[in-house]
């Protein structure tokens, strides 16, 4: 039995939805694969690039990292796995405490086991417990704070470019929007390309010439990992952020393909376990999936897991180009930009189409107050310290909503209500 069902009928031209399990032809599916690339690769390469860790071995293990994925879930849940910014700042605090990168390794090892084992759980327990914790207030917020929470790294990118941004931005919702078949497909490949052709003819690349000096082909460098008990507890808290990240961009992608995904949570938690466990194994940063190649499947409706599978497959290929790797890298922050606010604005927008599908009563004050303070925790960029980790406003968002919602939910519920006057 073939892996994805091949499209009879052409639907590049009709606005037709390729399901996770359906492709079009090779050459196609190619272009879509480059689209995911494009939306990751600034990202995972930032990452490793703050942190100190190799970048091609990062992009490395982010692709085959995805390809893990896409077999733990069966070709099922469609994703990109990328580099997680939850990581930064503990290994951060790691390098500067004087830790190894060996040790710091072990510290995303630790994590990546400790996420499968998690996945492993919510599998045991069943998908009840996900209905449980994620009713559609709780996910509807955490998919939009997904959106929003980014939306600051959007903003100071076309700030830096404000006209090749535009561009940018212009290109895509006019291909998204008006244009047909291929064009509006792969909008965001079209944006990159006219954004990128603006910054040149305003000025040269920066850094342009060093790409020169980069070699055509190397090696990932790999890296042993040692697990050290004080680095690993540094990095362990960083699991309830991902895990937080991997339920709510599942509850995106459920939205971006109308279906129920719920019962597939605990695989993409192992999946997503196996994947950083492997980069913590080799020298790269722990993955998360990415928000942004949602973005490019509710904008392009292929959704189809050989797309991210070309993707992952594709990055492999990268890592072992230190100079292809180098001219992406020197992709232009306006253009950076225009994608994001495109992106990051359909991802908000899905979280609120969960809450319109659901009929979330917000009349109700437990919904209102929760999901409110929630989001602009995540959105204000809220930051705080515990115990030398640095955690976001992200993330802190989504633990709001996550656990304050069921606790005031059952007070609520335990508490004796006053019968009306008369």
């Amino acid at each position: 039995m073939p892996l994805w069902r091949v499209r009879a009928e052409d639907v590049t031209g009709t606005g037709g939805v390729v399901a996770p399990e359906e492709r079009l032809g090779w050459p196609l599916t190619l272009g879509f694969g480059a689209q995911h690339v494009a939306a990751m690769f600034s990202a995972t390469v930032l990452v490793p690039t703050i942190t100190g860790f190799p970048v091609t071995t990062t992009l490395l293990f982010s692709g085959l990292g995805t390809l893990l994925f896409l077999v733990v879930t069966r070709n099922r849940v469609p994703g990109y796995l990328g580099a997680s910014f939850a990581y930064v700042g503990p290994l951060l605090a790691a390098s500067e405490a004087g830790a190894e990168p060996s040790a710091m390794l072990g510290g995303v090892l630790v994590a990546g086991v400790t996420l499968v084992m998690l996945g492993v759980a919510v599998k045991a327990l069943g998908v009840g417990l996900v209905e449980v914790l994620l009713p559609p207030v709780v996910t509807g917020a955490v998919v939009v704070l997904v959106g929003l929470g980014m939306a600051p790294h959007a903003t100071a990118s076309v700030s830096a470019q404000p006209v090749v941004a535009g561009v940018t931005l212009l290109t895509i919702v006019v291909a998204a929007v008006v244009g047909r078949g291929l064009w509006r497909r792969l909008a965001v490949v079209l944006g990159i390309a006219v954004g990128w052709t603006a910054s040149w003819l305003s000025g040269p690349l920066e850094n342009a010439p060093e790409l020169l000096d980069t070699p055509w082909t190397g090696l990932p460098e790999l890296v042993t990992p040692v697990i050290t008990p004080s680095v690993s507890l540094l990095v362990l808290p960083v699991v309830i952020t991902v895990l937080a990240e991997n339920l709510g961009h599942l509850k995106a992608v459920a939205a971006v393909t109308g279906r129920d995904l719920d019962r597939h949570a605990g695989d993409v938690l192992i999946g997503n376990g196996l994947s950083t466990s492997l980069a913590g194994a080799g020298g790269g940063v722990g993955t998360t999936t990415y928000g942004e190649n949602i973005g490019v499947m509710a904008l392009s409706r292929v959704h189809s897991t050989a797309a991210c599978a070309t993707a992952a497959v594709l990055a492999v290929v990268l890592s072992f180009s230190p100079r292809v790797g180098a001219a992406v890298v020197l992709v232009p922050p306006g253009v950076i930009g225009g994608v994001a606010l495109v992106l990051f604005g359909l991802i908000a927008m899905l979280g609120f189409r969960v809450w319109s599908d659901h009929q979330v009563d917000f009349r109700d004050p437990l919904n209102l107050v929760v999901a409110g303070a929630a989001l602009v925790a995540g959105v204000g960029g809220l930051t705080f310290t515990v115990g030398g980790v640095e955690i976001g406003g992200m993330a802190w968002g989504a633990l709001v909503v996550v656990l304050l919602y069921p606790v005031l939910r059952g007070l609520r519920a335990v508490v004796p209500r006053r019968p009306p006057a008369g």
